[in-house]
């Protein structure tokens, strides 16, 4: 088992203010997952998807990753852990300015003191593998935000992660380059890659093989696609 949750609570205080965001999650998801975690805003998705990437620890409950309980790690090991098993793509892609495609993408590699990988060989394999071989000398700011996007995937990739964490990925971006990035998505997940979206779209969610439901803090539904989208040519001429 790749991620073990149990009776997973998470509070905020302010003083003498308690607000309760995660009312006692439960779940389990095995390696090679494509899970979208849906629910409106203020759902509580994403303090679970924190939790789950190592941004921030749950109040109460066990975490389990990898068969190791991580809920008890100092914010060092949580750090490191994060690093080196967790990939993030972000609805505003996080990318930096006035930086090259390729520069950006290395980054990661170069955080991580990796002497296994060389950082500009690595960087250029995983950004040919979104088709961006032929951005790699570009600013970040002169391409669009579809491939904007898909810089953010590699940058992702680059570390070789256990999970690719998604958050709104086109949630800032038009209906063909969604597309395309969900496109993106089924296929690393093809290639055996596991992946959580965290959205509030019905539409963007069915492109996952497992929906879990959120509302209120609580899961109110957890279920296997039956009739799932996929991201191909027919649906980018809708």
């Amino acid at each position: 088992m790749l991620i073990s949750l149990d009776n997973i609570k998470k509070e905020f205080r302010n003083e003498e203010i308690v607000t309760k965001v995660l009312h006692g999650l439960t779940f389990d998801m095995e390696k090679g997952e494509f899970v979208s975690i849906m629910g409106p805003s203020g759902s509580g998705k994403s303090t679970l998807m924190h939790i789950m990437g190592f941004l921030d620890r749950a109040t109460s409950g066990t975490y389990k990753f990898g068969g190791k309980n991580v809920t008890s790690l100092s914010d060092d090991d949580l750090a490191k852990l994060r690093n080196e098993e967790i990939g993030f793509v972000f609805q505003a892609f996080n990318l930096l300015p006035r930086t090259s495609v390729l520069d950006n993408v290395k980054l990661p590699l170069v955080y991580r003191h990796r002497r296994d990988l060389d950082p500009t060989e690595q960087a250029t394999k995983v950004l040919t593998s979104v088709g961006l071989e032929h951005r790699l000398n570009y600013f970040t700011n002169q391409i669009s935000g579809g491939e904007k996007q898909r810089v953010a995937i590699a940058r992702a990739l680059v570390n070789e992660p256990s999970v690719i964490f998604a958050d709104e990925p086109t949630g800032n971006l038009d209906s063909k380059s969604g597309v395309q990035i969900m496109r993106l998505l089924q296929d690393l997940n093809e290639e055996g890659n596991t992946i959580i979206l965290v959205t509030h779209e019905t539409y963007t969610s069915e492109h996952a093989k497992r929906i879990i439901k959120i509302k209120d803090g609580e899961i109110i539904d957890d279920y296997k696609v039956k009739n799932r989208r996929f991201a191909n040519e027919k649906e980018l001429l809708k």
